[in-house]
């Protein structure tokens, strides 16, 4: 949650000052720290992430000195290594984790998707405290499910710095997903700049890290193919309404250095293997500010879990993964090498790692793909092929003046899927200067790969094609609906839930034991990955089947989406999307289940 949390205290007043006396006041938890503070050693291969198994565990947070770059920086490590340590667990232990803060300030650890009480759940001011420099915290839960997970820090900026690592769960039965060789590949975001510095960037310019903008080359492109007219009226249009087409991501490749394990794109990951084995990848997202799109040239993916739930096998060439979320995929190799490539959405940058057969075998890197724009699909959401028919309430925006002849000849109108449209209502509170736009008619359609993967010649997931294995937990109906808008201000990088950042907000209340339906409206042009704490998101199809059970839920642009939760845990929980600077900004709620 935003760090140091209170109603009405702003995020970013006199953290300088606060920051120099913590760190002065727990001199001696720094001095504590020293062993800590040296640089992590390079790592060259798949087995240098430490992997803990059993019941107890002990893990020490510290500042640890790391070189990914070229340059020596500080990072917030666990056991001293970026990622932490791979947590094994198996279903129906008991797990006691003691976790010692050496760090000059609070931290926390949370564990993401795992079902717990919530005093263990590790949100610092909603289910417990926090670590106080010096201090021992000891998390003891039962485990209740098996799959692919991972923890993070919910303190301060400290995610972002590298305090994260994958946990593993072993089912009581029999595995029923079976392999020769099992690697897990978590993907992370970093930066050499203090977050700090970052989120000021963007809150001073939100395109600061954008170099996708659109230049006068691009203009005479869409001249040359779709005439002067409708080039310029296109231009025209979004320049009225003050919005970016290339805006795809807040953070690009101009300061992120994209990982794998810990590894940049020079160290190159590697995982071995023999000829016809069945490699499971257990694929984690656990940046801060990064969509990737993985893919691995010449071999295809078969796709067994999402979000640490089995899911029918379904065979794909690439899939987009959200932060926060985890895919398990079986391929099998039969060449001597293989490059798994994640490219971040917008194009920026990459990281590759290597499937070989030995030590420095290498196989092609693809060329990014071209970073395609946002169209009118993104921004506006379900469409009528006949576009003379719509009205400009589809999408209320403060600054729009713009015809309906120039959305005829907007480009990537055809690219809207059939969908039902429905209209919603938007919270009195979305008309405010937090809120720059709002959609009234957004697409629900679950079947489409998002902006940059649309007819790229790759069979690519989408969340139709997911079906988790014995289908929904409860088969209750719902008896209550809660409509929630992801809202925000683009130049102003506010980010909310129906126009209200957190120190807006009042908790939003589930009766225990209720079964509930829960819309989400997407009424921005980015991407949100939002996550309920503590609970299952069970995703529902347009047509109100049960889908997937995941713990978070991808909503794109212009979107609809809808799933059921059963209010099975009591307590106070958080509720957030998961792009670290957007839930910093206020896209952060409080659930209380009693």
């Amino acid at each position: 949650m935003p760090p140091n949390t209170k109603k009405n205290q702003l995020f970013l007043v006199d953290y300088s000052r606060r920051k120099f006396l913590k760190m002065a006041f727990n001199s001696g938890v720094f001095l504590a720290s020293l062993p800590y503070i040296r640089p992590a050693k390079a790592q060259a291969n798949a087995q240098i992430v430490p992997v803990l198994t059993g019941t107890e565990f002990d893990l020490t947070i510290a500042h640890t000195r790391v070189n990914i770059t070229g340059t020596e920086k500080m990072a917030t490590t666990i056991n001293g290594t970026v990622p932490g340590p791979t947590l094994h667990w198996r279903e129906g232990d008991t797990v006691t984790i003691r976790v010692k803060n050496l760090l000059p300030g609070e931290t926390s650890l949370h564990w993401h998707g795992i079902i717990l009480p919530y005093q263990m759940d590790g949100a610092p001011q909603i289910s417990f405290n926090g670590i106080a420099p010096g201090e021992t915290f000891t998390y003891r839960f039962k485990v209740q499910q098996s799959g692919t997970y991972w923890y993070h820090s919910h303190s301060e900026m400290q995610e972002q710095t590298g305090l994260y690592g994958a946990i593993i769960i072993d089912p009581a039965a029999p595995e029923p997903i079976q392999s020769d060789r099992d690697y897990v590949v978590l993907l992370s975001d970093w930066t050499d700049e203090d977050p700090m510095d970052v989120f000021a960037k963007l809150k001073k310019e939100s395109a600061y890290y954008n170099f996708n903008q659109p230049a006068a080359i691009d203009f005479f492109q869409d001249v040359a193919g779709e005439g002067f007219q409708s080039a310029f009226e296109k231009r025209h249009m979004w320049n009225m309404m003050r919005m970016n087409r290339t805006d795809l991501s807040d953070i690009s490749a101009a300061t992120y250095t994209y990982l794998v394990n810990g590894h940049s794109s020079t160290d190159n990951w590697l995982g071995l293997f023999r000829p016809g084995e069945k490699i499971r990848l257990r694929f984690i997202n656990a940046s801060a500010q990064s969509f990737f799109d993985v893919r691995i040239p010449g071999l295809k993916m078969t796709v067994v879990q999402a979000d640490g739930q089995n899911v029918e096998p379904v065979t794909v060439d690439e899939f987009r993964i959200g932060l926060a979320e985890s895919y398990d995929v079986i391929v099998t190799p039969d060449e001597s090498a293989y490059t798994i490539f994640a490219q971040a959405m917008d194009r920026t940058g990459y990281v590759r790692g290597t499937l070989a057969t030995q030590s420095g075998l290498s196989a092609p890197v693809p060329v990014l793909d071209k970073p395609e724009p946002l169209t009118m699909t993104d921004m506006m959401g379900a469409m009528d092929h006949d576009m003379t028919s719509m009205s400009h309430n589809n999408m209320s925006h403060d600054h729009m003046d713009h015809s309906t002849h120039a959305m005829h000849n907007m480009e990537g109108m055809a690219d809207a899927h059939k969908a039902k449209v429905v209209q919603v209502h938007h919270a009195s509170t979305e008309f405010g200067a937090s809120v720059d736009m709002r959609v009234d008619t957004p697409r629900t359609n679950l079947d489409d790969p998002g902006i940059g993967l649309r007819n790229n010649g790759r069979r690519v997931l989408t969340y139709s094609d997911l079906r988790t294995i014995g289908g929904a937990l409860d088969i209750r109906e719902p008896t209550r609906e809660i409509e929630l808008h992801l809202t925000g201000n683009m130049e102003r990088y506010a980010w909310s839930f129906d126009g209200l950042g957190y120190g807006q907000s009042k908790p939003i209340h589930f009766r225990y034991g209720e079964r509930l339906r829960v819309i989400l409206v997407n009424d921005t042009m980015m991407a949100h990955p939002v996550h309920l704490h503590g609970m299952w998101s069970e995703l529902e199809s347009p047509d109100g089947h049960f889908q997937a059970r995941k713990h978070t839920v991808v909503v794109q642009p212009a979107q609809r989406v809808t799933f059921l939760v059963t209010a099975d845990a009591l307590g106070r929980w958080p509720w957030h999307c998961h792009l670290f600077y957007h839930m910093h900004a206020g896209m952060f709620r409080e659930v209380v289940v009693s």
